[in-house]
């Protein structure tokens, strides 16, 4: 079990992330003690879409290529339409997703975010939720898509769109605090 102030997690994210969906997280998971960090493709700054037009740049941390599920307690994947569809043609993007995954680390996906989920391979069979124009993918890829502000299945959380960000970033908080799942391929 690792507390929220001690625990590091990784923030997954390229140009057209959902503005709110990786600064609420981002500002929240902080406060509260955890070292988060920003990981984007190249390792540059990235630059947010606010509802209608290009948003504020939040400062990359590290390359992808540079980053290990075995450093961090969990992976945030915020939304958007944009970043999730850039990242999803990215192998090694979805082979870090996929190695969060296998380690049993908590992996939350908000929004148009859980695009990647199905990229990866890892949705087949979960409970999960998303922006409600992505509910069709996600059944397709064999989900069981609820509607509901948060979904978790073994360390898996979605949630619907930036309304639902208190309750995402709360099972942030429980599911790293419980520990690894166990998960079955």
């Amino acid at each position: 079990m690792t507390s929220i102030s001690n625990a590091k997690i990784l923030i997954l994210a390229t140009d057209g992330f959902e503005q709110s969906e990786l600064q609420v997280p981002l500002t929240h998971l902080k406060k509260l003690g955890a070292d988060v960090q920003v990981a984007t493709p190249e390792g540059t700054d990235i630059v947010g879409w606010n509802e209608k037009d290009w948003g504020d740049t939040v400062r990359a941390d590290l390359a992808l290529a540079d980053a290990s599920a075995g450093d961090y307690h969990a992976l945030v994947l915020p939304g958007g339409q944009i970043n999730p569809d850039i990242l999803r043609t990215k192998p090694e993007a979805i082979s870090l997703i996929k190695a969060f995954f296998d380690a049993g680390k908590t992996v939350a996906a908000i929004c148009h975010a859980p695009w990647l989920l199905i990229e990866a391979g890892v949705i087949s069979g979960r409970e999960a939720t998303s922006y409600h124009s992505i509910r069709t993918d996600l059944v397709n890829a064999g989900a069981k898509w609820q509607d509901k502000e948060v979904v978790v299945d073994n360390g898996l959380i979605t949630s619907r769109s930036p309304e639902d960000l208190p309750a995402f970033i709360d099972k942030i908080v429980e599911e790293i605090e419980e520990g690894a799942h166990e998960r079955a391929a």
